[in-house]
């Protein structure tokens, strides 16, 4: 049975679907291009519907899925960029990103001194490259980096 295909080439046409009738509500600005604003979001979308259409029609064999422990990883890292993403402007880029990396790099095979190592190695190694030479802003924290 090829159900897992079928079931997520379904989903992709209807975010196609969805995303197509949202893109032709687009306002048109007074002064815009010929090609105006619409035709790159249902371009995607038209190619995002023909490759959920290709799942359909022509499905692969069904995936050996990993373990319920494996899963759970997944989850859990997941979980870990959700409250990266919500802790950075409280805590700054450096501190939480201490703490995001050196909990990946545990979970990759690390030892926990490695790992909180390689998080602040990483924390700090991006930090040195995109804001101090780079330029760029990062998320000051409660200690102004």
């Amino acid at each position: 049975m090829k159900i897992t295909d079928r079931i997520l080439g379904v989903i992709a046409l209807g975010i196609a679907a969805f995303f197509i009738w949202r893109a032709t509500l687009i306002e048109e600005p007074f002064i815009s291009d010929p090609v105006g604003p619409r035709v790159f979001p249902i371009i995607i979308c038209v190619l995002v519907g023909l490759t959920g259409l290709g799942l359909i029609l022509k499905p692969d064999p069904e995936p050996q899925w990993p373990a319920l422990a494996t899963l759970l990883e997944i989850g859990a890292g997941t979980a870990v960029f959700v409250a990266y993403a919500e802790l950075l402007p409280l805590l700054g880029f450096v501190i939480a990103t201490v703490f995001a990396a050196g909990y990946l790099a545990w979970r990759l095979g690390a030892t926990l001194p490695k790992a909180a190592l390689a998080g602040l190695a990483i924390s700090l190694g991006i930090f040195v490259v995109f804001h101090l030479a780079l330029g760029l802003n990062l998320a000051r924290g409660p200690l102004g980096f």
